[in-house]
């Protein structure tokens, strides 16, 4: 595994393992098998009400907690200051560890007003030390702006759509002007449709490789920290065995000119779109 260094210091590993409607003992079996198959950075959500899974896998996986990285996210409903510290609180009941190694405001909900708010929540969460690194989900450039004028603290990580229909290259290079590092969810798209894109196909092959693992070493090589869900040990594996190739400067244009203006998955533009 490789790894990224954020630009507070924390040490991600360059590929993440998400855990969205992995739930109940099913869900903290295959999350035990992703840790044991080598992942260290799990990421959850308050709303994917899977935290208590999330702690029962790290329990049982027979990894040290220290060499974990767990990730939640507050949910657009409590983005009231005091609301958010109680519930940053709950989400460590959930789980039942005593800290977060990352936590991140879910979307910005824009017409609510509130993310500033919840944003000094994160910023003195981690003061209090019930967290150790604050980032975002899904922001865009204007709210990304407003944190630092409001509050003089930018994210070091923004979790976004990323995916080859849809590249995001306009925010990837804000957020690495920044300093901060762009975060992939979905990062294999509609994977019935993306998994089958001849295009992908064809370059997958020149590697040895699967679509889906040319992908996130198409990721990778972008800059990004793509966190796929998986609940088959083999496919668990197959998503980290992306560091033996390179996709050269050819191939990687290629699958760049895949993207399109309209290539979100569920059209959920951040400007307009929001989450509760």
């Amino acid at each position: 595994m490789e790894n990224y260094v954020l630009n507070d210091g924390l040490v991600l590993p360059k590929v993440g393992f998400g855990t969205f409607q992995l739930n109940g003992a099913k869900g903290v079996n295959e999350m035990v098998s992703g840790i044991q198959r080598g992942y260290r950075l799990l990421d959850s959500a308050f709303n994917y009400e899977n935290e208590g899974a999330v702690g029962q896998a790290v329990r049982l996986s027979g990894v040290a907690r220290t060499d974990l990285l767990i990730a939640s996210k507050l949910p657009g409903r409590h983005y009231a200051y005091q609301d958010a510290i109680n519930t940053i609180k709950e989400s460590l009941y959930r789980t039942g560890l005593d800290y977060f190694d990352l936590y991140l405001l879910h979307w910005p909900n824009p017409k609510r007003g509130q993310y500033v708010a919840a944003w000094q929540a994160l910023i003195d969460a981690q003061k209090f030390g019930l967290i150790r690194s604050i980032g975002v989900c899904n922001f865009l450039p204007e709210h990304l702006d407003n944190l630092k004028a409001k509050t003089g603290v930018l994210p070091v990580i923004n979790q976004i759509e990323l995916h080859p229909y849809f590249n995001q290259k306009e925010q990837r290079a804000y957020d690495q002007e920044n300093h901060i590092l762009t975060e992939d969810w979905s990062p294999l798209g509609r994977a019935s449709l993306v998994l089958k894109d001849k295009k992908l196909s064809e370059i997958a092959a020149k590697y040895s490789k699967n679509v889906g693992q040319l992908i996130l070493r198409w990721e990778v090589q972008l800059g990004t920290l793509p966190i796929p869900k998986s609940s088959s040990p083999a496919r668990q594996a197959g998503n980290l065995d992306i560091f033996d190739f390179q996709i050269s400067d050819d191939d990687m244009l290629a699958i760049d000119q895949l993207s399109k203006p309209d290539g979100r998955i569920e059209n959920q533009d951040p400007a307009e779109y929001e989450e509760f």
